[in-house]
């Protein structure tokens, strides 16, 4: 599924997506209908547990879509497109995780915040300056509202402002920061972490996380309880954690 401007590479149960339009890794049209079609067919590989989402180069995770992609015969396809692979991002069994550093602006903002976690550089920089182009980002209007709230959500979209790594963090928007230069170093630690735990355990949480996201908290309960009975309890790995735990030993996991 590689392509000159975006990169797939599956090592182990992690697969990496890498926007490849350095310096600035801009989306066109071309390079959004290629990540479609990589989260499509991850969405299908019940054996990824971890999809990191990264831009090529040290300057930008990406400075956001292709303002060339925004007239009126390009506009409509173009969103279509983007919003099918934001989508895709937020429904994925695998847990997914935005490697930024440097600029991540607008729509590229937009999908590094579709994915379940940030990891973020402290010299990354954050904006939506959809604004000043005299339109909005409607990823962001529909997204952030329930990662921040809608009055940070309007204060954000409506001055265009960029936010340091700093901020954003402080905001919510980060899920962690390391230093600047320590991406790998970052992205590694974080995976690693992730990757000693059960797969089949981690998706589950992933579900229950989005259920109590889209579902508020009352149906999001009792939607969470039947996963855990029907869902959780069956598998082979819960079984193995708790004999483990009694057992005073490190869990095996069958990641089933």
């Amino acid at each position: 599924m590689d392509s000159p401007n975006l990169l797939l590479v599956r090592e182990g149960r992690t697969a990496t997506v890498t926007l490849n339009r350095p310096p600035l890794n801009i989306l066109d049209i071309p390079l959004i209908e290629r990540l479609d079609e990589a989260l499509g067919e991850l969405e299908r590989d019940a054996e990824v547990q971890i999809v990191v989402l990264r831009g090529a180069g040290d300057r930008a995770f990406s400075a956001g879509v292709s303002v060339q992609d925004h007239t009126p015969e390009k506009v409509g396809p173009m969103l279509a497109t983007l919003h099918a692979a934001v989508k895709k991002l937020r429904t994925l069994p695998a847990v997914t995780v935005a490697a930024v550093q440097g600029h991540c602006l607008g729509g590229g903002m937009e999908v590094a915040l579709a994915c379940d976690l940030v990891l973020a550089t402290e010299d990354s920089r954050f904006g939506q300056p959809e604004i000043e182009l005299g339109c909005y980002a409607p990823v962001a209007a529909a997204l952030y509202p329930s990662l921040i709230g809608p009055g940070r959500t309007l204060e954000l979209l409506l001055t265009g402002r960029t936010l340091s790594c700093e901020q954003a963090e402080a905001m919510g928007l980060i899920s962690r920061r390391v230093p600047a230069g320590e991406l790998e170093k970052g992205i590694a630690k974080l995976t690693a972490e992730i990757l000693s735990k059960s797969a089949a355990v981690t998706r589950l949480t992933k579900k229950a996380v989005r259920a109590g996201v889209e579902e508020g908290f009352f149906a999001a309960l009792d939607t969470n309880e039947r996963l855990y009975l029907d869902e959780l309890c069956p598998t082979a790995d819960m079984a193995e954690g708790l004999a483990a735990f009694l057992e005073k030993r490190r869990p095996v996991w069958k990641h089933r």
